[in-house]
C-alpha cells in the first residue's frame, strides 16, 4: 500500500462538473548538442564504460552549452509543442516548469520562457518535485483544464544538471544530463486527456538525494562551495531500492484503478531513473518491453525532463496514435512519486 501521503484523483470527463480532459495536443523536445560519453568519464574518473552500462544502462548524456541555461532549453521545447500542435504561443493561458534547476531563485523560469516565445498572455509558475516534476506539473495543470479556469496550459520539464554534479563524484556524474521536453494540453470533451492522476511524497526521507548549499539554510558563502555543498548528493544503494519498489506500485495502482489490462495499454513513459528499476518493473508487471518508452542509454537521467522527452520520441515513432492509453510513472527527491493515465 502506498502511505498516506498519496492523493488520488480519478477525473472522468462524465462526472467533472465542466465535463472537460485535458487533451495533449502537441509535444516537443530539445537535446543539447554536446554528447558527453562514458569513455570522456573513464578518463578522469576511477571508472569504466562497462561498469556504467552494467550498473545503469546509460552510455551517453547530452551537455547544456555555455551560452545555453534551462530556460533556453525549455523555450526551444516549448516552441516544438506549439508547432506541433499548430498553436500560437500568444494564445497560451498558462505556463508551468517543472525544474530543481531554475536559471535563477526567482524570477521563475516559466517567466523567462515566457519572454523567450512570446507568451504575453500567460500566467508562469515553476514546480519543484524532482524527477516526478512532470507529473506533478501534468496533474496541476489537468486540474487547471478540468475545472474550467484555462482552456490552454503548456507544460515543460526542463533541466541542466550537469551544472549542479560534481565530476570528481562518480556516485553522480554519470547519472544526470541535459534536456528538455514539452506538452500542450488543451481542454478537450471528446474523452481524450488525462484520465487519472496519483501523486505521494515522503518528506522524512528527503535527505536521501538532495543539493544542501545554496538555500535559505545553507546560503552561498566560501565554507559551503569549498565543502562542495552545491552541488548533488546521492545516498544511491536506498534510493535504488525506494525507487524500483515505488515504480512498480504507481503503475500496478494505476492499472488496477483505470481498470486497464496488459492489453489496453498502449505505452509506458517511466521516468529514466535506472535500466534496472525499469527492467525490474517490466518483469514484475508482466509488461513486454515494446509497451516502454526508454532512452536512458543515450540521455541519462534528466529528472523532470526524462518523461516528456521519452514522450516526444515516441510520438514521433508513432506509438501516440489518438485512443492509445499512455501510464506516465516516476519518483524523485523529496522522496516523490506520481503517476498520470493519459488517453490520446
Amino acid at each position: 500500500m502506498l502511505n498516506a501521503t498519496t492523493r488520488r484523483q480519478r477525473l472522468d470527463h462524465r462526472h467533472a462538473t465542466s465535463k472537460l480532459r485535458a487533451a495533449i495536443s502537441g509535444i516537443g523536445t530539445y537535446l543539447p548538442e554536446r554528447i558527453l560519453t562514458n569513455a570522456e568519464i573513464e578518463e578522469t574518473l576511477d571508472t569504466s564504460n562497462e561498469w556504467i552500462i552494467e550498473r545503469t544502462g546509460i552510455r551517453e548524456r547530452r551537455i547544456a552549452a555555455p551560452e545555453e541555461s534551462t530556460s533556453t532549453l525549455a523555450a526551444h521545447a516549448a516552441t516544438r509543442a506549439c508547432e506541433s500542435g499548430g498553436f500560437d504561443p500568444a494564445d497560451l493561458e498558462l505556463i508551468i516548469v517543472a525544474t530543481i534547476t531554475p536559471d535563477h531563485l526567482f524570477p521563475s523560469t516559466a517567466c523567462l520562457v515566457q519572454a523567450q516565445i512570446g507568451a504575453k498572455k500567460a500566467a508562469c509558475f515553476d514546480l519543484n518535485a524532482a524527477c516526478t516534476g512532470f507529473i506533478y506539473a501534468t496533474t496541476t495543470a489537468s486540474a487547471f483544464v478540468s475545472s474550467g479556469m484555462y482552456r490552454n496550459v503548456l507544460v515543460i520539464g526542463a533541466e541542466t544538471l550537469s551544472r549542479f554534479v560534481d565530476y570528481e563524484d562518480r556516485s553522480t556524474c554519470i547519472l544526470f544530463g541535459d534536456g528538455a521536453g514539452a506538452a500542450l494540453l488543451r481542454a478537450s470533451s471528446s474523452g481524450q486527456g488525462v484520465a487519472y492522476c496519483s501523486l505521494g511524497a515522503d518528506g522524512e526521507r528527503a535527505d536521501l538525494l538532495q543539493i544542501p548549499g545554496g538555500g535559505s539554510k545553507n546560503p552561498p558563502s566560501l565554507a559551503m562551495i569549498e565543502a562542495k555543498q552545491q552541488y548533488m548528493q546521492l545516498e544511491g544503494g536506498r534510493v535504488f531500492r525506494f525507487a524500483t519498489e515505488m515504480l512498480i506500485k504507481v503503475i500496478r495502482e494505476a492499472m488496477d484503478t483505470c481498470g486497464l489490462s496488459r492489453d489496453d495499454i498502449g505505452l509506458v513513459v517511466p521516468h529514466q531513473v535506472n535500466r534496472r528499476i525499469i527492467d525490474a518493473a517490466m518483469r514484475k508487471l508482466d509488461l513486454p518491453s515494446d509497451k516502454w518508452a526508454i532512452n536512458i542509454d543515450r540521455y541519462g537521467n534528466t529528472s523532470s525532463a526524462s518523461i516528456p522527452i521519452a514522450m516526444g520520441e515516441a510520438y514521433e515513432r508513432g506509438q501516440l496514435e489518438p485512443g492509445t492509453n499512455v501510464i506516465l510513472a516516476g519518483v524523485g527527491a523529496g522522496l516523490t512519486w506520481g503517476a498520470t493515465v493519459v488517453k490520446m
